[in-house]
């Protein structure tokens, strides 16, 4: 099933969506699924210049300026779409980092954590009225079925003490993003908010194209001529087919009464501690999601309250 296929039969005229990281592989399917639902679509990226030549005629859609691994950028890009748009109905933190070379944000944090988690979370804080005005909203997270390799290492997040390893840095960061949902639902379902964590399958996109060839032939992904492997049963999916669990989490009816939970495939994953599947307990427990929210809002200095 593709993200279209999910969307076909969803009316979002008049609906707000953000997705981060909307120009370029999942997230560019995600924002044409929605678009073509009658959604108008904000685009906050890296490059604003190539954001907008991809989503070149994609109407309804507006491109914005933002750098989720600066403080400063995220903050003026939630300022000044707050003074623009008061409500966001879909929010969908789409963009992120994979197994790169150690680097570190401004204020020392490592790379992956910085910029798929802790920036989307100083994010969300940021634009939280505008969740709110929405009355019903979702938080659509982007993690991965990498989580598995990699619990949250409170004691040493970046990497200070131990050594690097960029798969731990990623799976740390995906894990978090996991957690997220948890403790982001938790502050916002007396108030409409709805939080989702998605695994959109293996997907080769342009993001992890720096990564050997040996890695990639490690899972099996590319063919003998370097073009991606498609089974979708074996996880291994189109782009199109990749976002559509992220479409599924951010409009579909079934999951009106639901939140915190881990998505695969359409449907919320199932909870193992061995199998390749499924989402690891420690990815959606609430005392760990409570500690790493503790966490990020020392770091940020932003907090949202349980009502």
């Amino acid at each position: 099933m593709s993200a279209r296929e999910v969307a076909r039969d969803v009316d979002l005229t008049g609906r707000v969506a953000v997705v981060t990281g909307g120009s370029s592989g999942l997230g560019l399917e995600t924002v044409r699924a929605l678009v073509s639902s009658g959604a108008s679509v904000h685009v906050p990226a890296l490059d604003p210049v190539a954001a907008r030549a991809a989503l070149s005629g994609t109407n309804k859609v507006d491109v914005w300026p933002i750098d989720l691994a600066d403080e400063v950028s995220v903050r003026a890009f939630a300022n000044t779409f707050l003074n623009h748009r008061g409500r966001i109905d879909i929010l969908v933190l789409n963009a992120g980092i994979m197994a790169q070379p150690l680097f570190r944000d401004k204020r020392g944090h490592e790379g992956h954590f910085s910029v798929n988690f802790l920036g989307h979370y100083q994010l969300t804080a940021l634009l939280w009225p505008a969740l709110l005005a929405a009355r019903t909203s979702r938080v659509v997270v982007l993690s991965s079925r990498g989580h598995q390799i990699s619990d949250v290492n409170f004691e040493d997040i970046d990497f200070v003490r131990r050594p690097y390893d960029k798969w731990l840095a990623y799976a740390q960061s995906k894990t978090a993003n996991a957690l997220f949902a948890v403790a982001l639902d938790r502050r916002g379902q007396a108030n409409g908010v709805r939080a989702f964590a998605v695994h959109p399958g293996m997907i080769v996109t342009p993001g992890i194209r720096h990564l050997s060839r040996a890695e990639f032939d490690a899972v099996g992904v590319l063919e003998k001529d370097g073009t991606p492997v498609i089974d979708p049963a074996a996880d291994k999916k189109t782009p199109q087919q990749g976002a559509a669990t992220t479409v599924w989490c951010a409009t579909c009816t079934t999951l009106n009464s639901l939140g915190g939970v881990y998505c695969e495939n359409c449907d919320i994953a199932s909870v193992e501690t061995e199998r390749p599947y499924g989402v690891r307990p420690y990815a959606i427990d609430p005392e760990r999601a409570e500690r790493l929210w503790r966490r990020a809002a020392m770091m940020t200095g932003l907090d949202i309250e349980i009502t």
